[in-house]
């Protein structure tokens, strides 16, 4: 008997092999790699405009098609968090954690006034 299969930890190992390491190897190559590069280059303007758009596009989707929990909830309860946490990303100097902690509190506190 293999003790980390009985303990129930196997969905950490599987999660850490084959979620976590495969990307982290790409992550620490690019560091590397990354190091002579030129960020006002065109090239990096490009890639920087890319993933804003698919960014962009993965938040358009959640608002407008949601799948799963986000589903249950109105439109006005994904886009009024939304628009707080972009307030709170300016009012709080651009800060990505402000924004998310509140973003992440206002879905919430809806979620829980349109259930209850």
């Amino acid at each position: 008997m293999n003790p980390a299969l009985d303990s129930g930890l196997w969905p950490w190992v599987v999660l850490i092999c084959f979620g976590f390491l495969p990307s982290e190897f790409w992550r620490l190559i690019s560091v590397f790699l990354a190091r002579g590069l030129d960020e006002h280059s065109p090239w990096l303007i490009w890639i920087r405009a890319v993933a804003t758009a698919l960014l962009a596009g993965v938040v358009a989707k959640l608002l407008l098609s949601p799948n799963g929990a986000l589903a249950v909830l109105p439109l006005w309860a994904r886009v009024g968090p939304l628009a707080l946490g972009m307030a709170a990303f300016f009012v709080f100097r651009r800060s990505v954690f402000a924004a998310i902690l509140v973003g992440q509190a206002a879905i919430i506190s809806a979620g829980y006034w349109v259930a209850g």
